[in-house]
């Protein structure tokens, strides 16, 4: 399989659906991904007879987060400024795009799968969905201001809190509970067909309003936006993270020295 193959999107209908592809490494995010969502919502805009788009993720997950590998070559501070640039490019494209967005998720949600499906205006999931930002036990990173507003806008602080600081995965019962899913379906062979009729529902309403809702909406939450440069350095360029980038992919535990 090579790069151009890991999103897969497809038209049904007024639906355009978008898959993530690499379900050997449950969909991992890489780089090109990401420029392959903007490039979708870029295409979105262009085609008036697209009413709604669905995103999930082949296999079993719906994405574990950004591809470990390529943090190995972080060495820069301008590495990881440039990486939560291009993520926060393709969350963007997602919540600013003209039609409604709905994430279909099964088992692992987690980091830049989490900030995926948070920037889609509705989610549904199955019963097997583990929701989290796990990042304080795995790599050590940091999350920008714009992706921390994500969370908290859907979940509030106080979950936003305990999600970030517990490092837990919220199962699918506490996360309809706390609004984050607007449905769970009974189990996982019906998630894909509830998505698509959800969508074929949303494509038949009014487009204007569908789009004027989406701009109201997105522009209620105001992202307080700072430089972050000295932030995600210290995160990204510390000798915790890239010992927990290498104890990742040797499939050992990280030793924390907070420096």
């Amino acid at each position: 399989m090579t790069p151009a193959d890991h999103i897969r999107v497809e038209r049904k209908g007024a639906v355009l659906w978008m898959t993530l592809n690499r379900p050997e490494v449950f969909n991992a995010l890489t780089r090109a991904m990401y420029a392959k969502i903007e490039a979708t919502c870029a295409e979105v805009e262009r085609d008036d007879t697209i009413r709604a788009l669905v995103v999930t993720g082949a296999g079993d997950a719906f994405c574990a987060g950004a591809d470990i590998e390529q943090f190995t070559r972080f060495d820069r501070v301008e590495d990881a400024i440039d990486y939560d640039a291009r993520g926060n490019d393709a969350f963007g494209a997602l919540e600013n795009v003209r039609v409604p967005t709905i994430a279909a998720i099964h088992g692992a949600c987690v980091g830049g799968g989490a900030l995926l499906a948070s920037s889609c205006d509705l989610r549904i999931a199955s019963p097997s969905v583990r929701f989290g930002m796990p990042i304080a036990r795995t790599l050590g990173n940091c999350l920008s201001s714009r992706d921390m507003s994500r969370l908290i806008s859907l979940l509030g602080a106080p979950r936003t809190f305990d999600l970030m600081l517990t490092a837990r995965l919220l199962p699918a019962v506490e996360l309809q509970s706390a609004g984050l899913l607007s449905e769970v379906t009974p189990d996982e062979a019906s998630l894909l067909p509830r998505a698509e009729a959800l969508a074929e529902r949303i494509a038949a309403l009014a487009p204007l309003t569908q789009r004027a809702t989406k701009r109201t909406i997105t522009s209620l939450r105001q992202l307080q936006e700072r430089d972050e440069r000295e932030l995600l350095a210290s995160c990204y360029l510390s000798a915790d993270f890239h010992d927990a980038v290498e104890a990742f992919l040797a499939g050992r535990p990280p030793q924390w020295k907070g420096k």
